[in-house]
């Protein structure tokens, strides 16, 4: 009954995309939009916004399913000199607002940081699928070049947030690649030495503040730890099973900033409990399990590293929004995906 409703071209294509992760991940688009308009106040239009984004998503969805990864490979090189080239522009004659030069203006502002998320991650793989696995040391200082020259280019800005998210992209695809253990091992150590030095030389003072609201949120419960202490509560009162949908108090009654963008997660929390926390983190679980197990069937090294860095990068935006909203770690403006609300960052 559906064949007969669609052009035969479109079941063509929707015969590459997996049913299974389709469903899910309509399911969980659902969600988002019923927190969505709970969040907002019912404000459809926000909503309806929301469900273009989303219908574009699907589009580009298909679109992508019906390239090889041949292709992709051949278009890693470009997009990656592209995006660099874009970010070196952002320095020169970038366009600056609230304090951060990320974008350029060309009849509309761009945000080429968007861009690397996608980039790196195929420019690395695209260098691991023309050597020998596992990788030898000398490709993986190469790869993490690769990485480092957007990150640096994108702390910049500055913008700290989307530069770690960039370079996390790039290092999975390093890991997954082969990494060895002694070397991971050592990645760790660095980090762990580098993190004091990056705290009092490489931070601004506000991203310096938002640290030390994270281990002392209470220090500032007016200002900088405002936030996540009115987050904590809401997701707290939610108590086992929530409130009820479009019930929430911290939501509604204005005291949660952000709500229907970065802290939406908090504003489900208080709505659907804590039960509603483990089925929302379950069908984020699954649509990453799923991805990886696509990417291990992927046709050849370049999609199978490709495929499964993207989905280990799901899990670390999920990772980071759901750890900032709940207190666990600082705020650094990463949505949650699929249910935050928000126009396109790369284009506005």
């Amino acid at each position: 009954m559906i064949n007969s409703l669609l052009p035969s071209w479109l079941i063509v294509a929707l015969q590459r995309v997996d049913a299974v992760l389709l469903a899910v991940l309509s399911l969980l688009v659902f969600l988002g939009l019923a927190t969505l308009y709970s969040a907002s106040d019912g404000n459809m239009e926000q909503v309806q916004r929301q469900m273009v984004h989303f219908s574009i998503g699907l589009g580009l969805l298909v679109l992508f399913s019906q390239i090889s990864s041949k292709t992709l490979r051949q278009w890693s090189i470009w997009l990656y000199g592209i995006g660099v080239v874009l970010l070196v522009l952002v320095l020169i004659i970038g366009v600056t607002k609230k304090g951060a030069t990320r974008w350029l203006y060309i009849g509309v502002d761009i945000q080429p940081a968007e861009i690397m998320k996608l980039a790196v991650p195929m420019m690395v793989a695209y260098y691991f699928s023309e050597k020998p696995l596992p990788p030898r040391f000398i490709d993986i200082v190469i790869a993490l070049l690769l990485v480092l020259v957007p990150m640096l280019l994108v702390m910049k800005q500055p913008d700290l947030g989307t530069s770690l998210l960039i370079a996390t992209s790039g290092f999975f695809v390093i890991y997954l690649a082969g990494m060895s253990w002694w070397l991971i091992g050592g990645a760790i150590a660095f980090v762990t030495v580098a993190a004091p030095l990056l705290y009092f030389f490489g931070m601004h003072d506000y991203q310096r503040r938002r640290v030390d609201t994270l281990l002392n949120p209470e220090s500032d419960l007016l200002g900088t730890g405002y936030h996540i202490y009115q987050s904590k509560i809401a997701i707290g009162s939610g108590g086992a099973y929530g409130k009820g949908w479009m019930q929430g108090d911290q939501a509604h009654l204005d005291f949660l900033p952000e709500r229907h963008t970065d802290f939406i997660f908090a504003v489900f929390g208080e709505e659907f409990g804590l039960v509603g926390n483990l089925i929302l983190m379950g069908l984020y679980l699954f649509i990453i399990w799923r991805g990886l197990y696509l990417a291990s069937k992927g046709e050849d090294t370049f999609a199978r590293l490709l495929g499964g860095s993207l989905s280990v990068s799901f899990f670390f935006y999920l990772f980071v929004n759901t750890g900032m909203v709940s207190g666990m770690l600082p705020v650094v403006g990463v949505p949650l995906p699929l249910v935050s609300y928000g126009e396109p960052r790369w284009l506005r």
